[in-house]
């Protein structure tokens, strides 16, 4: 009895779990149809009282919201957000990865420069548009389509203004978005990484993920131009994007500063860090300074 016992369980187990992991995804698609992440995120941004666009990239259609309320002078602000829900587990892609909580929203709303919130192709409600698949939020999230799609959008914009110069700031994914956009935007005056995944393969390495084979890797590409002033901040306490590996992933690059946020991890608490690190970016791109004197007392390391 014991023996058929076990042979039972050890069929089950697997089809226990697969039924499982169906609900789940049930149960996700049901909720999503209620509220979509795409629908509170325009929530949100409402709420900041920011303008939302559609912009065509290249294949792509765009979601960008502007901050009106920033100065129309100086470069403009790109802020690129980090990877969202690509998946709902290990087995399970998500079928639309939008962030459930938008960090670079949060922190544009605390920038009186002119600024915009830049999101990815088939994020933010367009999952099912077409061409969009659910490559383009997992294997190929960093793929050569997203960046040029991506970059396309940025020239849009760009032209729209005077001044034609960027910052270009990203958290975590939307930081190596950020260093791969800048090699094709020489109108780039800085660039500013919080917690950013600057090395993807060392990142895959790291939590034993499947490899993105089909994505750039900053740390595979040549470095950006040495006239882009780098600002790439991680905390102490990150176990995504852990210090050292922002160290390593960075040690090529030029004129790049790092930096470990004591108390910091990967989400907080940057926010509380940002009109400083931003006020001081800023005025280090137009002067040449490299200081940081308003917040170096909350770096732990700094070079």
């Amino acid at each position: 009895m014991a023996s058929r016992l076990s042979a039972s369980n050890t069929h089950s187990m697997p089809a226990r779990k697969l039924a499982c992991s169906a609900l789940r995804l049930v149960l996700f698609i049901m909720v999503q149809g209620c509220t979509s992440p795409g629908a509170r995120v325009d929530q949100m941004a409402a709420e900041f009282d920011f303008k939302r666009e559609l912009i065509q990239g290249t294949k792509f259609l765009h979601v960008v919201y502007r901050n009106d309320s920033g100065r129309k002078t100086g470069p403009l602000h790109i802020y690129l957000e980090g990877d969202g829900s690509p998946y709902l587990n290990r087995r399970w892609v998500s079928p639309d990865p939008t962030p459930r909580n938008p960090l670079m929203l949060r922190l544009m709303a605390l920038d009186p420069g002119a600024s915009v919130y830049l999101a990815r192709p088939c994020y933010n409600g367009r999952a099912t548009a077409p061409p969009c698949d659910s490559s383009l939020w997992t294997q190929a999230r960093y793929s050569a389509e997203v960046v040029d799609s991506t970059v396309a959008v940025a020239r849009r914009l760009l032209s729209q203004r005077q001044k034609q110069e960027f910052f270009l700031v990203g958290h975590s994914g939307g930081g190596t978005l950020a260093m791969l956009m800048a090699a094709q935007l020489p109108e780039t005056r800085a660039v500013i990484t919080l917690a950013g995944n600057l090395d993807t393969d060392a990142w895959t390495h790291y939590h034993r993920y499947e490899p993105l084979h089909s994505s750039l890797n900053p740390a595979r590409r040549p470095p950006v131009d040495k006239d882009i002033l780098q600002l790439h901040l991680v905390g102490e306490n990150d176990d995504n994007i852990p210090p050292q590996m922002l160290q390593r992933a960075t040690q090529t690059q030029w004129r790049a500063r790092v930096g470990t946020v004591a108390g910091f991890d990967h989400s907080c608490c940057w926010q509380k860090l940002w009109p400083m690190v931003l006020e001081d970016t800023v005025q280090a791109a137009e002067t040449g300074a490299r200081t940081v004197r308003q917040w170096a007392h909350l770096i732990a390391d700094m070079r």
